[in-house]
């Protein structure tokens, strides 16, 4: 059943009209959404909506609600992923799939290492914000992941709007994954960043950076990884590690 973010205010006794362009191309013009099929649509509120499509004007579609109810298709966990940007396709990857795990959102980070400049990543956060919107559709998340402005490996470290803060490392390890998970007591709304680095990996003075910040440098394994498998590998472990479902 195709997927759509709505806002509460589109709703008035039981009908939702949705007239905002993007989603009526796509549901009208993309998909040819006919009178009497199904849409899922989900409001600012996780609140989720079975409907079935009675009417198709030129501007905008009326949907009755059928089914109401809140939506279960959220991450247990405030996950945050600080991550080195990377080349297009890479880029792209990690985007869609740290999306489709449930992260709450993405800082494009410029490193010493990094193959792209950071006017151009600064230039393309509305683009990465449009794939984060689209994952999230994807994978019927009741919100959309963001992706914030560009930043810098410094910058996340002084930052205080995390009570746990983890780098996924290739050398200078000092514990895996799985060790660091296992003494980790989590708290209510206990917000953790994620930090990777680039393909080359983080340079001498940025690991220098991370050990005088006292970040906790954890190894995902033997494997020499890409940068996008390593966000896969250390998001799906950690969700598994200290999610309770």
């Amino acid at each position: 059943m195709p997927h759509f973010f709505i806002t509460n205010d589109s709703i008035n006794n039981n009908i939702i009209t949705i007239s905002d362009k993007e989603n009526y191309n796509h549901i009208a013009r993309s998909l040819h959404i006919n009178i009497g099929e199904n849409l899922l649509l989900v409001d600012e509120n996780k609140t989720q909506y079975e409907t079935t499509v009675e009417k198709i004007t030129s501007n905008n579609i009326i949907a009755k609600i059928n089914k109401s109810y809140p939506s279960k298709r959220t991450l247990p966990l405030n996950l945050y992923l600080a991550q080195s940007v990377l080349k297009k396709e890479a880029q792209t990857n990690v985007i869609q799939k740290a999306c489709e795990l449930g992260i709450k959102g993405i800082f494009p980070m410029i490193t010493d290492n990094c193959t792209i400049k950071k006017s151009y990543a600064e230039d393309k956060v509305d683009k990465y914000n449009k794939l984060a919107y689209e994952a999230s559709k994807q994978c019927e998340r009741p919100d959309v992941a963001k992706i914030f402005n560009v930043t810098s490996l410094e910058d996340m470290l002084n930052s205080n709007n995390f009570e746990i803060k983890i780098a996924c490392v290739e050398k200078y390890a000092q514990l895996s994954l799985k060790s660091f998970l296992n003494k980790i007591k989590l708290k209510e709304n206990t917000k953790i960043l994620v930090i990777i680095g680039p393909e080359g990996g983080f340079s001498q003075q940025e690991f220098n950076l991370l050990k005088n910040s006292n970040i906790p440098m954890v190894s995902l394994g033997n494997l020499i990884l890409r940068a996008d498998t390593a966000v896969i590998n250390a998001l799906s472990n950690i969700i598994y590690g200290l999610s309770n479902e």
